[in-house]
């Protein structure tokens, strides 16, 4: 098969691939579900030997690939979730628990939340900007319901089914319908109007190889204001085998401030930046700052680590109770 490496992590991975690429559909079913849960629970435990820009080409080609089938399997499943949630008379957000993954969300929105109002120096975002929000667009729906309650949600999103039935699934609540809105767009055409962010949340599937993810951010870079956040989601060890890595390096024009990389069943790293002023220094009156940032080191990586497992494991109890 030439993909693989004597690693037996890599290995499994490429049996998976080679499973998952020979599926009729990647809609949900049983034969899908089981796949998609087997290759998780393989790239989920943290593995500091596993760097996947060190790997062969071929498995680099491979990994390319299955990023991009998880990402149309995650899309489906999505898809088969909102319907399901837009099916009931009442309010669709009173059951978002049916969604497999949604206890995730509420622990990776709250790491986010937590990461933003570290470098947010007490100001509250007016308007937050969701790329690549998909059908189910639960960051934006968890923030704006239990983080950020007075803000206004903008998400963006290139397919149309998407943005309906996602707008759909929120227009039956009393406050959400009033605070989240829905644009059918490509994210590199939308420029003025990126400079009335505040806060900017990039998905981790929009740009799935690295050329276009760079090419996004550059976009991002050239029209959002300066000092205003961008918060994108990257991938760390064998976890990149399902998302694309977005490194420091590829920030060109923000100032990173914080990295984190979770050990527990939330996938994705988050990466927060700020964008630099025109003349590349920090920009200290946005939204009312008057501290800079702070540098990205390795020891406010690590400390940000170990403090946020315990928010994160309190959060889930405090969901738990509620």
């Amino acid at each position: 098969m030439g993909y693989c490496q004597d690693d037996q992590l890599v290995s499994t991975i490429c049996d998976l691939y080679e499973k998952i690429s020979k599926l009729e559909t990647l809609k949900p079913c049983q034969d899908v579900d089981t796949l998609f849960k087997q290759l998780v629970s393989t790239c989920i435990p943290p593995n500091p030997n596993i760097d996947v820009t060190k790997m062969s080409e071929s498995i680099q080609e491979m990994r390319s690939n299955l990023i991009k089938l998880c990402g149309e399997a995650e899309g489906h499943l999505e898809h088969h979730f909102t319907s399901i949630l837009n099916s009931f008379e009442d309010n669709p957000l009173h059951h978002l628990n049916l969604f497999p993954y949604y206890d995730n969300y509420l622990k990776l929105s709250k790491l986010e939340f937590d990461l933003l109002e570290q470098n947010l120096k007490g100001s509250v975002p007016k308007t937050v900007a969701f790329i690549g929000s998909g059908p189910l667009p639960l960051t934006s729906i968890v923030l704006a319901s239990y983080h950020l309650k007075d803000s206004i949600f903008h998400n963006f999103d290139i397919d149309s089914t998407a943005n309906s039935v996602a707008a759909r699934l929120v227009s039956s609540d009393p406050d959400l319908s009033q605070r989240m809105f829905f644009h059918t767009v490509d994210v590199m055409d939308v420029t003025e109007s990126l400079k009335g962010f505040d806060v900017v949340f990039l998905a981790a599937l929009v740009g799935m190889d690295k050329q276009e993810k760079i090419k996004v951010i550059e976009h991002l870079e050239k029209h959002m204001s300066p000092g205003a956040l961008l918060m994108l989601r990257s991938a760390h060890g064998p976890r990149a085998f399902l998302y694309p890595i977005v490194e420091p390096c590829d920030l060109q024009g923000f100032q990173v401030l914080s990295i984190y990389h979770p050990t527990d069943e939330v996938i994705n790293s988050v990466v927060i930046s700020r964008k630099l002023g025109e003349d590349g220094v920090e920009h200290e009156d946005h939204m009312d700052h008057q501290d800079s940032g702070l540098a990205c080191n390795c020891s406010k990586i690590h400390a940000i680590m170990n403090k946020k497992k315990s928010i994160i494991e309190e959060f889930a109890i405090e969901e738990q109770l509620s």
